[in-house]
């Protein structure tokens, strides 16, 4: 099949799109990416570049950042319109079968291909949208965007979705073929190996934002004794208060921004990793995070909040700390981590265990694959 997939984010920078784009090109798919080039600032993406054989091409739109940040409603719409036009230029090129929409602001110009060109419409949820603007934006929108999914997504020939709580959410709001396919890790080793650390590392690579006690974690590792801390991040939100406050401390290493490829090696180089997720927060709570499957394949222990969904999997499957969601929540967890070298051990051991049985990404590529397979031609308009 030739697939179209639409994204809002940097390609290079969102390892899911990445894995489902390789996993289809491998099983003999044709996959084209057409990106809405909306966080970069300075134009360093080029209209097109190719990435391990698939094509990704960006959309620049002017004034789109502002749109995004004081009228993201406008800046959408200039988005819907112009990637719906361009995606059209491109199948009369391509002659694509099926277009595959990750996340809800690309669902709209998929929704118009299927109707317009006939192709089979994929819609990938990354998150519940509404769930996830909820915190910041009005009531109103984030209802209003929890509609707008449901009408949009009752066009899609199959729905895939990340947790088993977005599952039983997107369940009730639609009868239309529904799958999970999880953000999961290629394994990096079957065996356990354990950190060489002369102290005890914890990692952090993710969101620099309040909601992952930022930048209060920068403080809490810098004054405990005993402790080393290294901390990536992209170049938003925290980014350069947390770089000032671990410039204070000697036992805190901040890497700046790392790309995607270096991550699992990162990870790896742990003794644990750090994990806070906002139980308040009504998108987050419910998901699985990336860190989760990099520290399960990487092998390593992980502290998360409870009252989470990823707190509910690390219990089940006893890879990690389960946590308050409070400072004093992962203190607590640091000490005891930090001081018992064996219960580290046992901990990652199970981590691997569960990437080895359940969580890598070879288990649930097959799931995407098979979902391709049962799709079909294009229909004819």
């Amino acid at each position: 099949m030739k697939v179209l997939m639409l994204l809002t984010k940097i390609f290079r920078n969102d390892p899911r799109v990445y894995y489902e784009a390789e996993a289809l090109t491998e099983a003999g798919h044709e996959v084209v990416v057409l990106v809405w080039a909306r966080h970069d600032t300075e134009n360093e993406l080029p209209e097109m570049e190719e990435h391990d054989g698939i094509e990704v091409r960006y959309i620049h739109l002017s004034g789109s950042g502002e749109d995004m940040t004081q009228r993201p409603l406008l800046g959408n719409m200039k988005w819907w319109w112009r990637g719906y036009k361009e995606a059209v230029k491109l199948d009369d090129m391509v002659d694509f079968d099926a277009v595959h929409c990750h996340d809800l602001d690309t669902l709209l110009p998929g929704v118009l291909l299927k109707k317009k060109r006939g192709l089979k419409l994929i819609y990938d949820a990354h998150e519940i949208f509404g769930l996830m603007i909820k915190k910041d934006r009005s009531r109103f929108l984030a209802e209003g965007a929890i509609l707008f999914e449901k009408l949009l997504a009752s066009n899609a020939d199959h729905i895939i979705t990340t947790s088993r709580p977005f599952y039983e959410h997107l369940d009730e709001v639609t009868d239309r073929p529904l799958d999970i396919v999880r953000n999961t890790k290629p394994l990096v080793f079957e065996e356990y190996e354990a950190p060489s650390n002369d102290v005890p590392t914890f990692s952090y690579i993710g969101l620099l934002h309040e909601s992952r006690m930022f930048p209060e974690l920068v403080d809490l590792f810098g004054e405990m004794e005993g402790v080393k801390f290294r901390i990536a991040g992209k170049k938003e939100n925290l980014y350069q208060e947390v770089k000032r406050r671990a410039s204070k401390y000697s036992n805190v290493e901040f890497l700046g921004s790392i790309p995607y490829s270096k991550v699992l090696e990162e990870t790896k180089r742990a003794d644990a990793v750090v994990c806070p997720i906002d139980p308040e927060d009504p998108n987050s709570s419910l998901a699985l995070a990336n860190k989760q499957f990099e520290a399960m394949v990487c092998g390593r222990p992980i502290i998360v909040s409870g009252e989470t969904h990823a707190g509910e999997v690390t219990r089940e499957w006893g890879c990690g700390l389960v946590v308050e969601h409070s400072v004093e929540g992962i203190k607590e967890a640091v000490e005891r981590l930090k001081g018992d070298l064996g219960l580290r051990e046992e901990l990652g051991r199970k981590a691997l265990d569960a990437a080895v049985e359940k969580f890598n990404w070879e288990y649930e590529k097959r799931k995407l694959v098979e979902i391709y397979e049962g799709l079909g031609k294009r229909n004819i308009i």
